[in-house]
């Protein structure tokens, strides 16, 4: 799943692409991919792209006013897209001539920009639990997702004491309240692992009981490993980004390989769809964790 640096990357990877163009067709080819009507996708045709930000993994395209009349027209519009697991954003120089088919293949949504023979991307999924999403809104804040979003870790405001203040209170396991988009934006399974590695700091550690020591450390921890991932990042191709994501990571996937910094062997805890990886010499004392069926540690 693309997590905040990947996405990150694809957003300066877009903006410099798409900024300044216009959208000359929006097509939805699979019917489960857009999640508003009003206003109707058709109402960005013809709006330049003015910008593309993110809002924690989303990705968000700003678009001017239309060039015609009407409530559809007014005032600028935002195309909001989260990639869920399995989507993906590929970029075209120049679109393929022919029409996409609806119902063949991954394609879920294309848009042209500047015509039909110029560029433009091409949204796409597979596997089949459908989750990608595109939401035509006035205001990213229409997006359900987007409104309930926690701070943003790498915003420079996002300080050690605004840490602090996220976790008191807070009597959770740490890896959970990383990973927790109303918490912390950006953030998923695979760099809460490393960021915990990076912080040498168990995930089942209670996020409400850290030392003023132990939250600096995490803050470090979290600031530097976003950051070194989204420069890993910068210049991947749009649309396969997962395999720079991979090599980068140093615990996350890594099960049975020796730890990176001690040579330890790195463990596992499973869950029913997930799983997280974790050095025990490095994190908890060398004491492995139990599965969360047994919800305590073994010696």
């Amino acid at each position: 799943m693309p997590e905040l640096p990947e996405v990150e990357a694809l957003r300066v990877f877009l903006d410099g692409r798409a900024t300044g163009r216009r959208v000359a067709r929006a097509l939805p080819v699979a019917f489960h991919v857009l999640k508003t009507y009003d206003p109707p996708l058709t109402a960005a045709e013809g709006r330049a792209v003015t910008a593309v930000a993110r809002h924690g993994t989303f990705l968000d395209l700003a678009l001017g006013p239309g060039p015609g009349s009407g409530a559809a027209s007014d005032g600028p519009l935002h195309l909001v897209v989260h990639l869920a697991r399995t989507g993906r954003l590929r970029w075209h120089d120049r679109l393929p001539a022919a029409p996409p088919r609806p119902g063949k293949g991954p394609l879920a949504l294309r848009v042209a920009l500047d015509g039909p023979d110029g560029p433009g991307f091409d949204l796409t999924e597979a596997g089949t639990q459908k989750r990608l999403a595109v939401h035509c809104v006035r205001d990213p804040a229409e997006v359900p997702g987007v409104a309930r979003l926690g701070p943003d870790p790498l915003d420079p405001s996002f300080t050690a004491a605004s840490l602090a203040a996220l976790l008191a209170g807070r009597n959770r396991r740490i890896k959970g309240v990383l990973r927790d988009q109303g918490v912390l934006a950006g953030v998923g399974n695979a760099y809460s692992d490393e960021i915990l590695h990076a912080a040498r700091m168990s995930p089942f550690r209670q996020a409400d009981r850290l030392t003023g020591e132990e939250t600096a450390r995490l803050h470090a921890a979290l600031t530097t490993t976003l950051r070194d991932a989204v420069d890993r990042s910068l210049g991947v191709a749009a649309g396969r980004p997962k395999g720079e994501k991979k090599s980068g990571l140093r615990v996350h996937g890594r099960t049975g390989e020796p730890c990176p910094e001690c040579g330890g062997t790195i463990r596992e805890v499973a869950y029913r769809d997930s799983s997280l990886q974790y050095c025990p010499a490095c994190q908890t004392g060398g004491r492995l964790l139990a599965d969360r069926r047994m919800s305590r540690l073994l010696k």
